[in-house]
């Protein structure tokens, strides 16, 4: 499919780098749906590159009218909601899944916010929803995907952004795209490797309780 036939959506857990990924997009040139609501701040110190209106895909899809060509960010969660007979192209950030859960920890400490969830519980819930959104994606004929490491991209930058250039047809500008990679904002690092995640076969009402969790904890954030 064409870029100018597709949204270009850059997804990911929050905190998994996808500020910094559509802040190097913009940079480079293309353009961006944002509104500047939650502004800057010590979480997010070059903004948040935010459209309210994505939080709301389930009840309304029609801001996706004519955004074919554009960039907009997504958390994870709310790729299920999107409309099938568009075609989209997806860049989806991963991270080091203890730094994620550090980051947020952080965040939710900050916003005051009341999470009863711990970190033991989270890395279950969201290494089960990165497995399950993966293999719905890879069956998405209208879908194109390219998974880009957060921190293989603060180490490898031009490798990186080469690939990322021609996953978007060679249209951003990846001299001013690399000035944009600053190692100076990678606050939240963990040594330690995200640990296997080993459960049994879950029935159908834990898995829709494991869902309510993750948009739980992506309110208290301010993703949903």
């Amino acid at each position: 499919m064409r870029m100018s036939e597709s949204l270009i959506i850059v997804t990911g857990l929050p905190r998994s780098g996808t500020s910094m990924m559509m802040k190097m997009l913009q940079t480079g040139g293309m353009e961006v749906l944002m509104d500047n609501i939650r502004k800057a701040d010590e979480d997010n110190p070059e903004g948040y590159y935010e459209f309210e209106r994505v939080k709301k895909i389930k009840e309304d899809t029609s801001w996706l009218d004519g955004v074919e060509g554009k960039v907009v960010k997504m958390a994870s969660m709310l790729l299920y909601d999107l409309p099938s007979d568009k075609k989209y192209r997806l860049i989806f950030m991963k991270r080091n899944l203890e730094e994620i859960l550090l980051s947020q920890r952080k965040m939710l400490q900050r916003k005051g916010a009341e999470d009863n969830i711990d970190d033991e519980e989270m890395r279950r819930l969201f290494s089960k929803h990165l497995e399950e959104i993966e293999a719905w994606l890879s069956g998405q004929q209208n879908v194109e995907v390219l998974y880009v490491d957060y921190n293989d991209m603060l180490r490898k930058p031009q490798e990186n952004i080469r690939i990322l250039n021609g996953f978007l047809d060679n249209i951003p500008d990846t001299d001013r795209m690399i000035k944009v990679v600053d190692n100076s904002l990678y606050r939240n690092r963990k040594s330690s490797g995200i640990k296997a995640d080993e459960r049994e076969p879950e029935d159908e009402t834990e898995s829709v309780k494991d869902d309510e969790k993750i948009k739980a904890r992506l309110s208290e954030l301010g993703y949903m």
